[in-house]
């Protein structure tokens, strides 16, 4: 498994709104373009392998840095009086530069030359914290940007894939995410709104996309409330053929922390 990437990402560019059905289920407008919005690379946190152990913090400590390896093997921490909600997407690791290019001359083709693989993430959310922050006009980093609020996987490139090609890239993937067994989400990236190399093109056009960022690329309808004692399980499938299975549990963040609405 290489997490090794995770070391060189500069930023994590996550991609709002990019599903129909999801859009409908939180009463969002669609966007006429694709918008974007961070995370912080302090927020990662990958899978908790059998036999190995997970990370060993000090004091309330809730993030000390990536080790060697790229991993930083942790639970999901829920902050207290913070409304979780988990989104499972599909992530794309740049391979080189991409920068102010036109979305209307950047193909298929161009976004495979740009990408070294893919991963697996669950964009988490602070659902009511982002909720107050919109409703007084401020901004709503701090909901999406808890530490362990980005679960990665590792990166599958895309020599690993069979048969990658142009024509059917977009539409040969397949996302799932469990909580306790439960089936909650399931969907397809041929459901998406905008297509991964407009996604990309545009970010691009805004901000430049360097080797190692990580883009994700938005979320299938019915997301929904993690807790604490819950375990979370995400599935990535690539033209039928489960390529990527993450599981990560979910425990109290320790320490004073409570969230308060700022207005």
């Amino acid at each position: 498994m290489s997490f090794q990437y995770l070391k060189s990402a500069r930023k994590i560019i996550c991609i709002g709104r990019n599903y129909a059905a999801h859009i409908k289920e939180l009463n969002n407008a669609v966007p006429k373009n694709p918008f974007f919005f961070l995370k912080p690379t302090s927020s990662v946190i990958t899978p908790v392998q059998t036999g190995k152990s997970g990370v060993k913090h000090t004091g309330n400590t809730t993030f000390n840095g990536l080790r060697t390896d790229g991993t930083n093997p942790s639970p999901i921490y829920i902050p207290k009086n913070v409304q979780v909600h988990h989104e499972i997407e599909l992530a794309l690791i740049m391979k080189s530069n991409v920068s102010n290019v036109d979305p209307a001359q950047f193909s298929v083709q161009d976004l495979l030359n740009s990408i070294q693989g893919i991963a697996l993430a669950l964009d988490l959310t602070g659902r009511n914290v982002q909720s107050d922050a919109k409703k007084a006009g401020l901004p709503w980093s701090i909901a999406k940007g808890y530490d362990t609020f980005c679960p990665m996987s590792e990166m599958i490139t895309l020599d690993q894939l069979p048969q990658v090609s142009a024509k059917d890239f977009q539409d040969s993937f397949q996302l799932k995410c469990f909580v306790n067994g439960e089936l909650r989400q399931d969907g397809t990236s041929d459901l998406m709104l905008n297509p991964m190399a407009k996604m990309v093109s545009t970010v691009s056009e805004m901000m430049t996309l360097e080797p190692n960022d990580i883009v994700l690329t938005g979320t299938p309808a019915g997301v929904g409330e993690i807790q604490s004692g819950d375990y979370i399980q995400g599935q990535l499938f690539y033209k039928g053929d489960k390529i990527i299975d993450m599981t990560f549990a979910c425990e109290a963040k320790p320490g004073s922390y409570v969230y308060k609405s700022s207005m």
